[in-house]
């Protein structure tokens, strides 16, 4: 008999370790990446009381997918556009954040005398709170849906987007071994190059290629689909010096805005969670008994540093960038743990060979430590508060820094010259980064790919300007957004009215734009014709101005931009959320959206039965069934499984709602659906029994027996279907379906 490859066994046994320790974790309703923590450290080569894996570099790869099924649902989960409306808020809370804890992280390994880059390692490390930890600290706590977890969990993708670049300059420091300033800005633009272009490219294309196939695409076909999109960019990102992780990341924001993004989110969650499991179980392989009690005096410091660095320090940092002071307590005190994020910057410098063997099993530790304490500080969140708001000063707050942000908005809009400059050049230098983007990228294919192509078939000279003409067509409907753009909108007509120096400004403005426009026609022309630069410089003015004034550039350019923001806003109108709950923001009431599980208790009563209002004092505004919705439902409206709920109240009906509709769920142990199992009988039929000669309409089978017949057998064997008015003959075998009691009762009864 063939003998199995010890990956297949040592994966057997993992999964059968990590299922026995996940079960004992949901009982003690704790998280279940502690568990699987756990887990690997008992299925690892440190416990010598259990088996161990036999092959640990199969199970790093299968952790590497894992890393990368993680990253890419964190991206289905993440916004552009949602990260554009929140302002500035996040963004300077996110960098305070992070700021704080890497100079918390670095003084620490300091106090301990660690060498530099164990220091910064830590220090990224000790930057990112878990994402993961957090979403199920809210799910488990029914704090999900309050508005200070919207603005963690925003403060959390900025940190995700954040720890990426910060990966990037931790590898460039870790390579040079110094600050080369030059090199890091040459990463750091190189990164943003590539960011937006993958995002500008994927947010274009596949949601056409969506759409255009969508006939054929089930949900398994979605999962490979996305899948595999999410593994081609993960290779390109590779081949271009990135991380997996990254590449993973972005592929999964670009799917999040498509109109699909719930259906693949859905379709992928179980190979997010096999794959993701086997990744933190390789990081609990990785803890190393001897190390802890050796490091444990590090190990204590580093947990206090991040409990107590995030209360303080992340509550300020919140608190700076205009949340009010309870929630700026609260956001501080969700944020007390690491997780994900710093497995995967120590395994980076574990592979570049910069970091000390025991920093990884000490974050684990510190890790597992934090993220069992998160749930109790949270819980601490609200206490805390009341007992130092009678010390608050009444400067700071919550209504008056309320109506101080109010009064600046006011004054700002007051500012209308200012305004309209801010708003003109927003425009333009965003316009301008994009288009130049999509430019640089098509001048890049077309040298490395057309070029050579070109002059294979008409040699040098005709093959460069058949390149450079094709080049340019290909160019023109994004070269010309950046010179018309903005020429004819309302802030430019404001300044156009104002004294000269306005006017003359503005002039400048839209001269720079198409010298702009110019110099990447000419760069073009120049690099691939022989010609004396004064005849480029007039072939790249009159190629130029055709791009500026032609009708049919013109068209394609605005076709693709249509496109392009219609499938930017494809989430927002499949979005289930309803537009009508945005009038709320801000306000005691609330409106949000719940899907009722699949083993609820609430299926088939009505809403008078629930009795909703009067227990949890919420009101139901509509009930969406499949492709039904029924708005303003009345009483004896039903409840069913997967029926999605809209709901009205305050932050406490919400929460009580959540809980109860989590509570009112059947166990396996209490569900009916293996107890009550159906079971068919053969019975026959005599000249003495009640059913001879008469029909299922007489009988009233159904009402009488709770029974189904479901066929009849005659003489022959011949099994027929039961009709309704047909009479049962003496001789004949009916097959009955029911449950068993109620047959054994029929049976007596027949």
């Amino acid at each position: 008999m063939e003998e199995l490859p010890h990956l297949i066994i040592d994966l057997a046994y993992i999964l059968i370790v990590a299922g026995g320790v996940t079960i004992i974790f949901k009982k003690l309703r704790q998280p279940l990446v502690l568990g699987y923590i756990v887990a690997g450290f008992l299925a690892g080569p440190h416990m010598p009381y259990t088996p161990s894996v036999m092959d640990a570099t199969s199970i790093s790869d299968w952790s590497q997918i894992g890393v990368i099924f993680l990253m890419f649902t964190l991206g289905l989960e993440f916004s552009f556009k949602r990260i554009i409306k929140m302002g500035l808020q996040p963004v300077i809370a996110a960098l305070m954040v992070m700021t704080c804890m890497i100079s918390v992280g670095s003084e620490v390994g300091w106090m301990f005398g660690w060498s530099d880059m164990d220091r910064l390692f830590l220090g990224g490390m000790l930057a990112m709170s878990s994402t993961t930890i957090i979403y199920k600290a809210f799910d488990d706590s029914g704090l999900r849906l309050q508005p200070f977890a919207s603005k963690v969990l925003s403060v959390l993708i900025l940190e995700d987007i954040l720890g990426i670049l910060l990966m990037v300059i931790l590898s460039a420091l870790a390579v040079s071994r110094k600050f080369e300033g030059v090199e890091l800005l040459n990463s750091l633009l190189q990164l943003g190059f590539f960011l937006l272009l993958w995002f500008l490219v994927g947010v274009f294309l596949i949601p056409l290629l969506l759409r255009k196939f969508k006939q054929y695409i089930n949900t398994e076909t979605l999962v490979i689909v996305s899948v595999g999109l999410c593994f081609l960019l993960v290779v390109i990102a590779s081949d271009v010096g990135y991380s997996p992780a990254f590449g993973a990341f972005m592929m999964g924001s670009i799917l999040a805005e498509t109109a699909d993004s719930e259906r693949i989110s859905k379709s992928i969650s179980s190979l997010k969670d096999f794959f993701g499991s086997i990744f933190f179980v390789s990081v609990g392989m990785l803890v190393d008994p001897h190390i802890i009690i050796e490091y444990w005096l590090p190990i204590l410091a580093i947990t206090l540093a991040v409990i107590l660095g995030q209360m303080t320090l992340g509550s300020l940092s919140f608190l700076i960038s205009g949340t009010q002071l309870k929630d700026s307590i609260r956001c501080g005190f969700s944020l007390v743990q690491i997780g994900e994020f710093a497995f995967i910057i120590a395994s980076l410098g574990e592979s570049l060979g910069v970091t000390s063997k025991f920093i990884y099993p000490v974050v684990v530790a510190v890790s597992i430590i934090t993220t069992f304490c998160t749930p109790y500080i949270i819980k601490f969140a609200d206490p805390f508060y009341k007992r130092i708001e009678k010390f608050i000063p009444k400067a700071i707050s919550d209504k008056k820094s309320n109506e101080l942000r109010r009064r600046r908005s006011r004054i700002v809009r007051k500012q209308t010259l200012g305004y309209a400059w801010k708003m003109l050049l927003r425009g333009v230098f965003m316009y301008t980064i994009v288009y130049m983007t999509l430019c640089t990228a098509i001048m890049g294919s077309c040298y490395t790919s057309l070029l050579p192509l070109c002059r294979r078939i008409g040699g040098n000279v005709y093959g460069n300007m058949a390149c450079a003409l094709l080049t340019v067509l290909l160019i023109s409907p994004f070269i010309r957004p950046v010179i018309v753009k903005k020429n004819h909108s309302e802030e430019v007509k404001f300044l156009l009215r104002f004294n000269k120096f306005h006017r003359m400004t503005v002039r400048i403005l839209l001269a720079l734009k198409f010298c702009l426009g110019n110099f990447v026609v000419y760069y073009i022309i120049s690099f691939l014709s022989p010609l004396w630069w004064l005849w480029n410089m007039l072939i790249s003015i009159l190629l130029t101005v055709w791009i500026v004034y032609s009708r049919r550039v013109k068209l394609i350019s605005i076709r693709i931009e249509r496109t392009f923001r219609r499938n930017l806003r494809g989430r927002e109108q499949n979005s289930r959320f309803p537009s009508y709950g945005r009038k709320l923001r801000g306000r005691d009431l609330q409106i949000s959206s719940f899907t009722v599980p699949g083993n609820t208790k609430w299926g088939g009563k009505t809403l008078m039965q629930l009795n909703f209002g009067h227990n949890e004092h919420i009101h139901i505004a509509a009930i969406t069934r499949g492709l039904q919705r029924i708005n303003i439902p009345g009483g004896n409206s039903k409840i069913y499984p997967g029926d999605i709920i809209e709901i009205v109240s305050d932050e406490e009906g919400i929460r009580s709602f959540q809980q109860k509709m989590t509570h009112d769920v059947y166990l396996a142990e209490e569900s009916n659906a293996l107890r009550n199992t159906l079971s068919i009988i053969q019975v026959s039929i005599t000249a003495m029994s009640p059913l001879c000669g008469k029909t299922l309409v007489d009988i009233d089978f159904r009402r009488r027996y709770n029974c189904m017949v479901v066929g009849i057998e005659d003489e022959k064997g011949n099994l027929q279907v039961t009709q309704a008015q047909r009479k049962f003959q003496a001789g004949e075998s009916i097959w009955i379906v029911g449950e068993e009691a109620d047959l054994a009762m029929l049976k007596m009864g027949i």
